[in-house]
């Protein structure tokens, strides 16, 4: 028996041969699935590591712009060169009689402008006040209007679109030129504009808003806020012929307003100039905080500004 069990167990070289091409297989496959595993792995690191490398880059790159940002604040500023380079004998004697570090009083600014002004016409006497506003801002743009107490001294043609013919003749008799709505809805479908001032009744809004392209740009689109959209035309004509003024800031927030020609009395510039400053502090957008007017300067055709102390708002 124990003859038999020896010989039932020992394992041909057929069998040998078969055993070890399994064993080959087996290895093979391991060895396989280990170096895709492998390869996956390092594949996912490089990822991450390239991920890693820009992201340590765009660091570098911020802080190296921080610290050029820095060197230059505290570098010394270069000095403002002048506008003009040169000025006419004209000009530098307008300017030796201002003191550019001085903040002059509305009498004393307006008695100095007549002073040095050269001009051979009549000159517009102007204000300019800077605001510290965004102007992109919805809630921080200013538009209001004022009525000048001595007129602007201009002749404005008012143009009247009512669709009541007794508001017409109203307006007509308070000094309006155009009055006919029918010939000025067509002249203005044209492109012509033979006015300086449009004044609507909120009837007729709508018919004007086609024409909103046209009349926008050039600051004619009647508007609430400026006086010039009212159910009484006859009142809004009168207002802007005795010298009503709409008050807005431009695109760099600064207010510019022409207060008279320099041939008026003092007291009539003095007023006019105190009705457009109380305009701007009466009517400051809601948006803005903190300080409001930042400077404010007046100047007539052809002179250099002069400065006013900001203290002249608090002036009624």
């Amino acid at each position: 028996m124990a003859k038999k069990t020896e010989e039932t167990s020992e394992i041909t070289p057929e069998e040998q041969a078969i055993v070890e091409e399994v064993i080959e297989e087996i290895v093979e496959d391991e060895t396989a699935v280990e170096e895709a595993t492998e390869k996956k792995v390092t594949a996912k690191a490089g990822k991450r590591s390239a991920k890693a490398v820009k992201e340590a880059e765009e660091e570098a790159e911020k802080e190296a712009r921080k610290a050029e940002a820095a060197e230059k604040e505290d570098a010394p500023k270069p000095k403002q060169k002048p506008r003009v380079k040169k000025y006419s004998k004209k000009q530098k004697a307008m300017r030796e009689a201002i003191d550019f570090n001085k903040l002059y009083t509305s009498e004393e600014a307006v008695a100095l402008v007549k002073e040095i002004s050269q001009a051979k016409f009549d000159p517009t006497l102007e204000v300019h006040v800077r605001l510290d506003i965004d102007p992109r801002q919805a809630d921080q743009m200013l538009r209001a209007s004022t009525v000048l107490p001595a007129g602007t001294g201009k002749a404005v043609r008012v143009a009247v679109l009512t669709s009541d013919e007794k508001k017409a003749a109203a307006a007509k008799g308070a000094g309006a030129e155009l009055t006919n709505s029918e010939d000025l809805l067509a002249a203005i479908g044209k492109g012509t504009f033979d006015f300086d001032v449009l004044v609507a009744t909120p009837d007729m809004m709508p018919q004007l808003g086609r024409h909103a392209k046209a009349l926008g740009p050039k600051g004619l689109m009647p508007s609430p806020k400026s006086g010039t959209v009212s159910a009484d035309p006859a009142n809004a004509v009168g207002e802007i012929k005795k010298g009503r003024l709409e008050i807005k800031n431009d695109a760099n927030g600064i207010v510019h307003a022409a207060v008279g020609k320099l041939s008026f009395k003092d007291e009539d510039l003095l007023a006019n100039l105190k009705a457009v400053l109380n305009c701007v502090q009466a009517n400051r957008p809601g948006g803005v905080k903190g300080t409001y007017v930042k400077s404010i300067s007046v100047s007539a055709t052809m002179t250099p500004g002069i400065k006013l102390d900001t203290a002249e708002l608090a002036k009624k």
